[in-house]
């Protein structure tokens, strides 16, 4: 049904736009930094999970009713965006508490609570509605029939690709966790700095126009 040559060509396509850092990359780094690899991999999962949600909506046309209709647009990236400034504002607010997180005299985050807030952050990320939106449909072979099936496998493949990137930056950035837990002030800096990125991502989403 989905022939060798579509999953290549899908493959290199998602793998182009997947390795060029976006929300869940960034999203990813500030959890491995904050609170170790254990919680920043389970962001990752529900992360992934979350985006594949929208490979799920658009196979099944709610991707269209998102492209056709500017209040759901609306509200699903003003809605994605406010998260993002509400973790940005929390991760400033309680940057202090980052130096008892990263030595360790803090309880660890739930996983699970990781990875629900990784899935809001790739449900709502823009780049996934970009992938399988407008990128995803490029690669079905409408001819050859059950064009949702399709849609599905081949999304797949771009599930797993994520998976693997987002888990390398989560392993890459939870290893230099400990040159910050040495200092306060860098916890701290850090955990302002991520605060602060994460607050002008939220911005930008909130920003970004849609293509009509």
């Amino acid at each position: 049904m989905v022939s060798s040559s579509q999953l290549a060509a899908f493959a290199l396509a998602s793998f182009v736009l997947i390795v060029i850092p976006g929300p869940s990359v960034l999203f990813v780094i500030g959890r491995a930094l904050a609170y170790g690899r254990r919680t920043a991999l389970a962001s990752v999962c529900g992360n992934a999970v979350g985006v594949y949600l929208v490979a799920v909506c658009v196979a099944l046309g709610v991707g269209a009713i998102v492209e056709r209709s500017a209040l759901v647009f609306a509200v699903l990236k003003y809605g994605g965006a406010a998260y993002l400034v509400w973790l940005g504002v929390q991760a400033v607010r309680h940057r202090r508490s980052l130096v008892s997180a990263l030595t360790g005299d803090e309880a660890p985050r739930s996983p699970w609570r990781a990875a629900r807030e990784g899935f809001v952050v790739g449900v709502a990320n823009p780049k996934a509605f970009v992938i399988f939106a407008a990128v995803l449909p490029q690669f079905v072979d409408r001819p050859a029939g059950h064009v949702p099936v399709q849609m599905l496998l081949l999304s797949l493949v771009s599930f797993v690709i994520a998976l693997l990137s987002d888990s390398a930056w989560a392993v890459a950035a939870s290893a230099v966790r400990s040159w910050f837990g040495r200092s306060p002030r860098r916890a701290e800096l850090i955990g302002g700095v991520g605060g602060l990125s994460m607050v002008g991502l939220g911005l930008s989403v909130a920003v970004t126009g849609r293509r009509d």
